[in-house]
């Protein structure tokens, strides 16, 4: 686990957040630029020191103000992720990548050169000086650095902000793998919810300084209290299992958890029983009294509705629905909500393109 009580005041600014974090997998710290985001990274890495705090990181205590305990950044055990990878531009990749590693004493190395760089897919770029790069593949070695530390806690401050998006089309996979294949827990900064969702497991909402939320990436994003649900790209995560594929069509069938019901979504091939996850936005979910077997609109799924709330736009509401099991949110026009007379407790047809479903 990972414990982290800061409390940090700047002119104009106050940091108090309090949390108790998994131990594993990844976490975003997500919300809006001067919300506090950096500020938290930077103090669990020893680079700004809380006035009040304790940094636990499983067994091994960064921080404890109380006790006068404050060990400084490099002897923590964690690599840092900046949104720009800060390569030596003199040096080569390889050597880039060495100076991570020599840091670490063999008998320590939990991460070897051979596993980094095919984690990252970057063997064929070890010669190359940093300005034969492109931005990816200069953020992919700068990760690569980070992790041949060995960290115990691998920090990643907006890794892909300074990227286009055909870059960070590139780098998401990769950090998918590393959230696959490593047991390094991860804390991810981002003001990107479709980068959280694909990448995290937990999520802190942060304002003001505050943690406004955290929870679970599937619960908390389909909470209707909190301001995530306003933004037009509100969602919810489906972690599902893929039951089939049809090649002719590239459709594949995902299993939605502990029920029978499933969702189709174009997809490359899969086999059946890998896990698979996708987001549904919640303006791409419709909502019917009846299940329309004639339609373009592939998935339709029998749903209750759980409640409601008025969205940014005065004329759209937002519904949280059930999927046994599975929360749905939809953003649907007032005059659609009247029409339909939806209520809690009324059930319901919710019906999503399979165009629609980011996998």
């Amino acid at each position: 686990m990972i414990y982290t009580r800061l409390k940090l005041k700047y002119s104009g600014f106050a940091l108090d957040v309090d949390l108790q974090l998994p131990g594993r997998g990844v976490t975003a710290l997500y919300g809006h630029s001067g919300s506090g985001k950096t500020t938290c990274l930077r103090c669990i890495a020893g680079l700004e020191r809380a006035e009040q705090g304790f940094v636990q990181v499983n067994d091994e205590i960064w921080q404890d103000s109380d006790q006068q305990i404050f060990v400084p950044p490099h002897k923590r055990a964690l690599g840092y992720v900046f949104q720009e990878a800060s390569l030596f531009p003199h040096l080569s990749v390889l050597a880039n990548l060495e100076f991570g590693l020599k840091r670490i004493p063999k008998q320590q190395r939990r991460v070897d050169m051979t596993h980094a760089t095919e984690l990252l897919g970057i063997g064929h770029l070890l010669d190359r000086l940093p300005h034969n790069l492109s931005g990816g593949e200069r953020q992919r070695i700068g990760i690569a650095r980070a992790l041949l530390t060995s960290p115990n806690l691998l920090l990643m401050d907006e890794p892909l902000a300074a990227l286009d998006s055909q870059r960070k089309g590139e780098i998401l996979p990769y950090l998918q793998r590393l959230h696959d294949e490593l047991d390094i827990p991860v804390l991810y900064v981002s003001h990107s919810q479709d980068e959280v969702a694909r990448l995290a497991d937990h999520i802190v909402l942060l304002g003001n300084g505050k943690a406004l939320a955290s929870g679970p990436i599937g619960e908390t994003l389909a909470r209707l209290d909190l301001p995530l649900a306003l933004g037009d790209d509100a969602g919810v995560v489906i972690e599902g299992q893929v039951s089939a594929y049809d090649p002719d069509y590239q459709l594949l069938t995902l299993q939605l958890p502990g029920t029978a019901l499933n969702i189709r979504v174009t997809h490359t091939p899969m086999d059946a029983g890998q896990a698979l996850r996708c987001k549904v936005q919640a303006r791409d979910v419709s909502l019917s009294l009846h299940g329309v077997e004639q339609s373009s609109i592939l998935n339709r799924l029998p749903v209750t509705v759980i409640s409601e709330m008025g969205a940014d736009n005065a004329a759209h509401v937002l519904i949280r629905l059930d999927a046994a099991g599975t929360p749905l949110l939809a953003r649907i026009t007032r005059y659609s909500r009247d029409q339909l007379s939806v209520h809690p407790g009324q059930q319901l047809w919710a019906q999503i393109k399979a165009v629609a479903v980011l996998a």
